[in-house]
């Protein structure tokens, strides 16, 4: 595992296991702005009073944090829950930045009060084993690419997701590939594509409509 220090200054981590990137290396800060909190928590918090995530892939903890610091701008209570089956060891935490330092140390299976409107959990689990309930507003889709985890990017796997989430949720990825599309419109999405990052063309915000 090595740290990496993207176009935008923020940092990610290179897996040599899958032979991948964990962000954008044009900028991890900047993907996950763009994919994960303007297509997905802004425009959720549009649509609910209060909102539920998930998150396939904590990872390095960045989609968590953004998302506290948006809870606690927009104060609108949210709760997340992520699931990370191969966690970052203890001795790459030192090379985060402190923020992010917070949600690593967080013991796992407990709810952690990060801020008055943000609630964390993770678990140390697999996608395929976590029981989900259909309480989620919003999913935030970060596994690997599918040329790396193509066991995490088919139709049951999105059917599930599909049921874990509440009339009008939505899930949020940076993966728009044609048959990702086709799987998520075969587990019941409706699919949008909107204009990614840099160098990204498009990501894709799937909607389990009303």
């Amino acid at each position: 595992m090595e740290v990496k220090i993207t176009d935008d200054g923020s940092i990610t981590l290179f897996s040599e296991q899958f032979n991948q990137h964990y962000h954008s290396k044009f900028g991890a800060k900047t993907e996950s702005d763009r994919v994960f909190l303007e297509l997905g928590f802004t425009y959720t918090a549009e649509k609910f009073e209060n909102i539920k995530i998930f998150e396939m892939g904590f990872g390095t903890g960045l989609n968590a944090w953004l998302s506290a610091v948006a809870a606690e701008k927009s104060k609108i209570n949210t709760s997340y829950f992520g699931i990370e089956k191969y966690p970052v060891k203890s001795e790459i935490h030192e090379k985060f930045p402190v923020d992010l330092r917070l949600f690593h140390q967080s013991t796992w299976d407990e709810e952690v009060q990060i801020n008055d409107f943000f609630v964390f959990k993770k678990q140390k689990i697999s996608l395929e084993e976590v029981d989900l309930r259909n309480d989620f507003n919003l999913i935030y889709y970060d596994a690997f690419a599918p040329e790396a985890q193509p066991e995490l990017w088919t139709e049951e796997v999105f059917k599930k997701l599909f049921d874990a989430l509440v009339l009008g949720g939505i899930l949020t990825t940076y993966c728009s590939k044609a048959y990702v599309q086709r799987n998520l419109k075969a587990a019941g999405f409706s699919i949008e594509k909107h204009l990614g990052p840099p160098h990204k063309r498009e990501v894709l915000r799937a909607i389990k409509q009303i």
